[in-house]
């Protein structure tokens, strides 16, 4: 900057102003004359006289000769008071530029400025060593320093030249004092950091009021370049440009950057009138006056100032070396102390906060591994708060002794490092980069020759030259020096010399480097989206963390403890050629993950942060093999891409190569991780690999599978593992081998296709979840996570996996329930509930388990458990209680209702699902007022429906009316609607008297049909028959025979004339006689056969039943046995009559239905571009397809199935359009005649209004709703909406809203939305249906996905605004004034941010999570997913948030125990109270009739 300008060296040289005229003359005429001289002034200023007496010096010849003498006795040896009393003088005279005192002569009044530069140039006399009188000296050079200062601070008279004048006796006594080597114990050691602070502030003020020109900024430069050995120099420094660096923070970036707070002391560095441009101008120059700081870590340049030289010529001898100067063994300590400092100015300009004041800085350099001279506090530790930039005061007091490396690593305990402080253990979000922060570019081209020089002290590059000879010259002088003492060596080769070999401070520099590349993974991960960087910065970066990260010989721990902290986002940030650094990554992770006790690095960093950040690293790499495939690094450096000495580089290796490697160090991660955060984030990351692994597969990519397959047995190799299998046991860090070759030789097999990482899998968290992990809460409840995740990934495995995986949460349930009573709390009873839902997951997943004996045995025994408190078998007591033996005593109510509810599961789910209704809901579809619609009956009413209670558990709705489909079949038919504590089923049901078969051959109740009769009997002869056989003719007769007269013999005519009649009267009888049988015969002949007069037919079939009567008997309940209250109980008879013409009793029916039977979520996507800020222009964006980008719409149907609101059964998001059961088909058609054109939208027509997307598995069910901006027909919709459901589903509900319920089981109704709500003008507000109330459902469980086209808008994004458009109708607020945001706070809502890079890949961020259930796995914050795996992960994600929310939650119940709630409710309100004749009695009366309404 000033090479132009010569400096002012020459100028201090030739000054003679602080010698005296006093000089010429012997040394005893001159100590005489000043004792004389000086005593009575300084025994007048010291009087203790109240007044002060004026000056005995009236004109300048008298000002003049005194100061001559004055000027000669500053420089006489401090025995008497001599010195003293020429200090108090001067410094009194000082105070003439600041106010007037009458003890300072008159002529120093006028011309203050003319005799202060004298005074000045005089006062360098007391800074000259006196070695025998160190601690008077001292007092008199604070004395000197402390009068400039108030001169500089409090004085507005002072003159340009007295400011140079000022300047320069300030750079004067400090080379004096500081330049040359330093001596334990001396002044310069002691005034060290007085002078370098004086200096400073002076300066400061000089550039407020009379900016210094450039000779003198370059002559300060040079000067303080010749004191950087004393750490006072470095300290100061730090202080100003800190506190410089706020002033320029706060005018350059606005208010709305976080400010960098520095203790007032600093901050008051900086004068309060200096205007921004002079703060501009003074930071720049300030921010070199070190020069560079990498000099630091060079002896050959520190040692080689001119004073360095001179004491070094001047030696007892050539065989003295620099090196062993005591103030080089500081060198360490101190360029330690400028990276630290330049780290801080790179954080002040990003913007980074800390999170807690007694946090570490990020970079984990632990000062115990530098000189005991080193200070516990470091210039500047700084902390940060509320995303303020803070630098603690500091105290640093350097110390004289200098201990060894290896002795202090033995005496300080590794539980001080500053770091990482013991306690933070806990997983803190690592603070973001301000939104506002300057450029990579910008940042580097300030410190970034600084940062890539210290990230490379003391390497070994690949041509074998060290390179600091290359990054920090030597200087010619210095070589020419050093030529002159014989040591012919050349600059390429010095460093490695016997003189200035840097082994001797094997690691000492390596707290500077560690640093500086701490550092520089900050900036480097600071970048934002879209950001160029210069490729040279990329290429020099890379070679930095090639070279920190090496694995071997040359490892330098704290270096790749520093970038493994630092480099947590950095795979996230898209840099360009990133991923030719990944196996240098992947070989340290190799060193760090598997190694349970990382004993080397203990004494730098809190290991586990150090862990944390590994694992958030190795998070970002596991997608990559999949990602990239079969792909080739193009750039291979140090001619290799992996560690594979072995493998030629001529044999390119693929990113698929390295899954095996990646797999490894997560399986070994989680067999030696402790801390529960770095767990839960291992388990998250397994489920991805796991699923990745397995939709990778299902896509038929075989191309990766078999290039996966041919290089199996290089990546065994590769990472060391012997393919030999065995049960391997705690694993071990040998010294001979990586800690990942030791620990992992066993698992490399299996571990290649998705099948094997799911054994792998299910064997690792099952074996711990019931060892190590049993008493953890948080890592429990991830592990059940994980398994309930595996559990739904499609690959197959062996029946023996999957039952391992069941018997081991049976198992944690049995050890859980089995722990003391003063251990059960809701925490403990947290866990049960979770593992029986990771249990009905497995089961819903896999119902065919329950086909075998064993595993059916086990889970039901296990049900036993939770709701009784004990099993029936007990082994060990070789006893069998009976259930009805027992008193049930579950561990708690929780822990009983999630056993009945896995029992629902067992009992009514498992095969059942989804149902031939679709997965929308496990229910019927069926209410009364479906049955009556479609019953086509004029006479049936929704009073036609008898209602029971069966066991005041299940309220039995009876249809005796046919439905009018089924006149063709006289059997007794009935339908029921079943409402249970599992949900509302409707069954349809017959009595059939014979089998199957006859019923659908024969008709019914009909007897078999006659013969048919046939009257043909053959040939009919007219043959008289004879009354006596033909025989008799031929017997004669005898006189017997003639006894009896004949009739003509005897007749006369009085007796034939009745002998005619007679005959007359026969004739006619026999033809009435013919008659009759002709006509009986013609009637017989007319009528049919059989005779239905006479034959003998079956009574007819009934046709009017009372089939609820009958149910009832042939189920048992009409036993007076059912009928009784039972005894000694509170409990209702087991078959209860309920009145339906109570008034309330539909509404509270309805309100049953309104019950869910599964837990339901929402989830709220948005879509943010780049640069948005407000919530309307976040949600036009998804208006429009063009809007978004295309994986956004890909994201969107990956997550469910668009499903129609009008028509949809389930969840849709908001209440007031859910569980919809009876639609209208002309609104149907309307509604689909204004539904848009989908392939016009970005998302948009999911917003809840028309359309959903929509989840649902048997155990759960999710809304995903796109919010879009409100348009003018929205009031119109809304009314359209509300209309439909009004008429459609809650017919039954006239006078629902009039009706209260049971405050002991549901407090309270919720209301509508609020007020402020209903007048926002970005919120659809959605009204409630006439009649229509919404039952309290508990907590309110939902989560917004966000997705970012640039991350750093995700600290822009404007929740609050948006929270109206998260309603889902059961906000828990009930106040009407109070805003609906109020219902869940802005920290509780969970909010998922993704953001697609530029690879292909998705960056995850999770913000929101709070209290104990903080981390909810699989994503985790850093997490990098594929593209195949996004939708299932955030599904998964959501679902376990929302489970965790419900776990957390003291309102919740299941939804099985509120409907059974419920149940209760109405029994006790609408029970008909009849005495057992009347309930017989009314079985036999039809029901409704008089009630009937068509």
């Amino acid at each position: 900057m000033y090479s132009e300008w010569r400096t002012l060296h020459l100028v201090l040289k030739n000054d003679q102003g602080h010698t005296s005229v006093l000089h010429s003359y012997p040394e005893s005429v001159g100590r005489d004359v000043a004792n004389a001289v000086v005593r009575p002034l300084g025994q007048a200023l010291n009087a203790p006289s109240s007044a002060a007496s004026e000056s005995i010096l009236k004109t300048d010849k008298e000002v003049k000769w005194t100061m001559e003498v004055i000027c000669y006795g500053l420089t006489l040896p401090l025995e008497g008071d001599t010195v003293k009393y020429c200090v108090d003088v001067y410094t009194d005279w000082m105070m003439a530029l600041v106010g007037h005192k009458d003890s300072i002569p008159q002529p120093v009044l006028r011309e203050p400025n003319m005799y202060i530069q004298i005074i000045l140039k005089h006062l360098q006399n007391v800074f000259v060593p006196r070695p025998d009188q160190m601690m008077s000296q001292i007092r008199l050079c604070l004395q000197v320093l402390r009068a400039v200062q108030k001169l500089a601070r409090d004085s507005l008279l002072i003159a340009r030249e007295t400011w140079e004048v000022l300047l320069l006796f300030l750079l004067q006594i400090n080379d004096t004092l500081l330049a040359a080597p330093t001596v334990a114990a001396s002044i310069a050691d002691s005034l060290a950091e007085k002078l370098m602070g004086v200096l400073f502030e002076v300066w400061l003020l000089a550039c407020t009021r009379c900016f210094p020109t450039p000779p003198y900024w370059k002559t300060a430069k040079e000067m303080v370049a010749n004191w950087r050995h004393h750490p006072a120099v470095v300290e100061q420094w730090s202080k100003a440009i800190c506190a410089l660096t706020s002033r320029l923070l706060r005018f350059s970036y606005g208010p709305s950057f976080p400010p960098f707070k520095v203790p007032e002391e600093d901050a008051s560095l900086i004068p309060a009138e200096m205007d921004n441009e002079c703060v501009t101008q003074t930071w720049f120059r300030f921010l070199h006056m070190l020069s560079n700081p990498v000099d630091l870590s060079n002896p050959s340049i520190i040692g080689t100032t001119p004073k360095f030289q001179e004491q070094f010529l001047n030696g007892n001898g050539a065989s003295q070396e620099i090196n062993q100067y005591a103030c080089l063994k500081q060198l360490p300590h101190i360029f330690f102390k400028a990276m630290r400092g330049v780290s801080c100015l790179v954080d002040a300009f990003l913007g980074i906060s800390r999170p807690r004041s007694d946090s570490a800085p990020p970079t984990p350099v632990n000062r115990l591994s530098m000189p005991q001279n080193a200070s516990t506090n470091t210039t500047p530790p700084h902390s940060r708060r509320h995303r303020a930039v803070t630098v603690n005061k500091t105290t640093v007091k350097t110390s004289t002794s200098v201990a060894a490396h290896g002795a202090k690593m033995q005496h300080q305990p590794s539980s001080t490092s500053p770091l990482s402080s013991p306690n933070q253990t806990s997983s803190e979000p690592r603070p973001l980069p301000a939104p506002m922060r300057p450029k990579v570019n910008s940042i580097l081209n300030l410190f970034g020759s600084w940062l890539f020089d210290a990230a490379l002290v003391h390497c070994r590059l690949q041509n074998g030259v060290n390179r600091d000879s290359s990054m920090t010259a030597m200087t010619t002088q210095a070589a020419v020096e050093f030529r002159r003492k014989g040591s012919q060596m050349s600059t390429d080769t010095m460093v490695s010399s016997t003189v200035f070999e840097a082994a001797e401070f094997p690691e000492n520099y390596e707290a500077g480097r560690a640093e500086a590349c701490g550092t520089l993974c900050r900036i480097f991960c600071s970048k934002k989206t879209g950001e160029e960087i210069l490729p040279a910065y990329l290429s020099r970066f890379y070679m930095a963390l090639v070279q920190g990260l090496q694995i071997g010989d040359f490892i330098c721990h704290p270096v790749l403890a520093s970038i493994i902290l630092n480099s947590p986002p950095l795979f996230c940030c898209d840099l360009k050629g990133i991923n030719v650094v990944v196996p240098y990554f992947i070989s340290a992770l190799e060193t760090i993950l598997p190694d349970r006790e990382l004993s080397k690095f203990k004494n730098y960093v809190n290991p586990t942060e150090l862990r944390r950040s590994s694992i958030h690293i190795l998070l970002s790499l596991l997608p990559l093999p999949h990602h990239f495939g079969t792909l080739r690094s193009e750039v291979l450096l140090e001619g290799k891409f992996s560690n594979d000495d072995s493998l030629g580089s001529d044999k390119p290796v693929t990113f698929l190569s390295l899954k095996l490697r990646l797999v490894n160090i997560l399986i070994g991660a989680l067999q030696t991780e402790t801390d529960p955060n770095n767990t839960q984030m291992i388990l998250g990351a397994m489920l991805n690999i796991v699923q990745d692994s397995a939709f990778l597969e299902a896509t038929g990519n075989q191309v990766e599978m078999i290039e996966n397959n041919l290089l199996k047995s290089h990546s065994r190799t590769n990472s060391g593992i012997s393919t030999a299998s065995g049960n391997s046991t705690e694993p071990t860090t040998p010294d001979s081998e990586r800690p990942a070759q030791a620990l992992l030789r066993d698992y490399a097999l299996n571990t290649d296709t998705a099948a094997g990482l799911l054994m792998r899998s299910i064997h690792l968290v099952t074996q711990r979840l019931n060892s190590q992990w049993r008493p953890d809460m948080s890592i429990s409840l991830a592990a059940l996570e994980l398994l309930s995740g595996l559990a739904k990934v499609k690959v197959g495995i062996d029946s023996s996996d999957r039952k391992r995986a069941v018997s081991s949460v049976c198992t944690y349930i049995v050890y859980q329930c089995s722990r003391p009573a003063p251990l059960h709390s809701r925490d403990l009873h947290s866990m049960i509930v979770a593992a029986f839902q990771c249990l009905c997951v497995w089961l819903t997943e896999h119902p065919d388990m329950l086909n075998e004996k064993d595993c059916l045995k086990e889970v039901l025994e296990i049900v036993e458990l939770g709701i009784s408190g004990s099993k029936s078998k007990n082994p060990e007591l070789q006893e069998v209680r009976y259930k009805g033996d027992k008193e049930p005593n579950p561990a708690s109510m929780r822990v009983k209702d999630a056993a009945e509810a896995t029992l629902t599961c067992i009992m009514q789910l498992l095969g059942a699902f989804p149902p031939p209704s679709g997965p929308a809901s496990p229910c019927s579809l069926v209410n009364e007022m479906t049955l009556i619609t479609y019953s086509r009956l004029p006479t049936v009413s929704k009073y036609s429906f008898r209602y029971f209670v069966l066991d005041n558990s299940v309220i039995l709705a009876m249809l005796e009316q046919p439905l009018g489909n089924e006149q063709n079949n006289p059997s007794p038919s009935i339908t029921v609607l079943i409402r249970g504590m599992s949900g509302r089923h409707a069954w349809s049901m017959q009595l059939c008297h014979l089998p199957r078969a006859a019923r659908a051959n024969q008709r019914m109740f009909i007897p078999e049909p006659r013969p048919e009769p046939n009257n043909y009997v053959g040939i009919k002869y007219n043959v008289k028959h004879r009354p006596f056989p033909e025989e008799v003719d031929k017997i004669p007769f005898v006189k017997a025979d003639l006894s009896i007269p004949d009739l003509h013999e005897i007749v006369n005519e009085e007796l034939e004339e009745r002998h005619d009649k007679l005959k007359q009267g026969m004739a006619k009888q026999i033809s009435y006689e013919t008659g009759l049988d002709h006509q009986k015969e013609e009637e017989l002949n007319k009528r049919s056969y059989p005779d239905p007069v006479t034959e003998c037919k079956p009574p007819s079939p009934a046709q009017e039943f009372q089939t609820a009567r009958l149910l009832l008997s042939h189920f048992g309940f009409l036993s007076l046995e059912a009928l009784k209250e039972p005894a000694n109980s509170r409990l209702p008879p087991h078959l209860i009559a309920l009145d339906s013409h109570m008034p309330g009793f539909f509404e509270d029916i309805g309100y049953l239905d309104l019950l869910p039977c599964r837990p339901f979520d929402t989830v709220f996507i948005f879509y943010m571009k780049a640069g948005q800020k407000t919530g309307h222009e976040i949600l036009k964006n998804v208006e429009s397809s063009k809007n978004v980008q295309p994986h956004f719409l890909e994201f969107l149907l990956s997550l469910g199935w668009p499903v129609d609101v009008g028509k949809h059964p389930g969840w849709t998001g908001h209440v007031s359009t859910s569980w919809s059961i009876n639609c209208s088909g002309e609104t149907e058609q309307q509604e689909q005649e204004e539904m848009p054109p989908a392939d016009d939208t970005g998302g948009s027509i999911f917003n809840g209004e028309k359309k959903v997307l929509y989840y649902a598995d048997a155990l759960t069910e999710i809304a995903f709703i796109v919010p879009s901006a409100v348009d003018s027909q929205t009031d119109s919709v809304e009314h359209n909406t509300s209309d439909v459901d009004a008429d459609s589903n809650m017919d039954l509900l006239p006078g629902i809203l009039k009706q209260p319920l049971t405050l002991e089981l549901f407090p309270t109704h919720v209301e509508n939305l609020s007020s402020a709500q209903r007048h926002s003008p970005t919120s659809r507000t959605k009204k409630l249906p006439q009649g229509r109330v919404v039952p309290p459902m508990g907590p309110e469980t939902k989560v917004a996905v966000v997705w970012l086209e640039q991350y750093d808008d995700l600290e822009n994004f404007p929740l609050p605004d948006l929270a109206a458009e998260t309603s889902t109708g059961i906000e828990t607020t009930t106040n009407s004034s109070t805003s609906i945001r109020n219902s869940l706070p802005e920290k509780e809502f969970p909010v998922i941010f993704i953001h697609p890079l530029y690879t292909g890949l998705f960056r995850v961020k999770v913000h929101g999570a709070s209290g104990k259930f903080n981390m909810v796995i699989p994503l985790v914050d850093g997490m990098v997913v594929s593209r195949r795996a996004l939708g299932f992960l955030v599904r998964q994600t959501v679902i376990n948030i929302c489970r965790r929310k419900r776990l957390e939650s003291d309102s919740y119940n299941t939804p099985h125990v509120r409907r059974k709630q419920k149940i209760t409710d109405i029994v006790n309100k609408y029970r008909n109270r009849q005495l057992e004749p009347e309930f017989y009695t009314s079985l036999f009366h039809d029901v409704g009739l008089k009630s009937c309404t068509p």
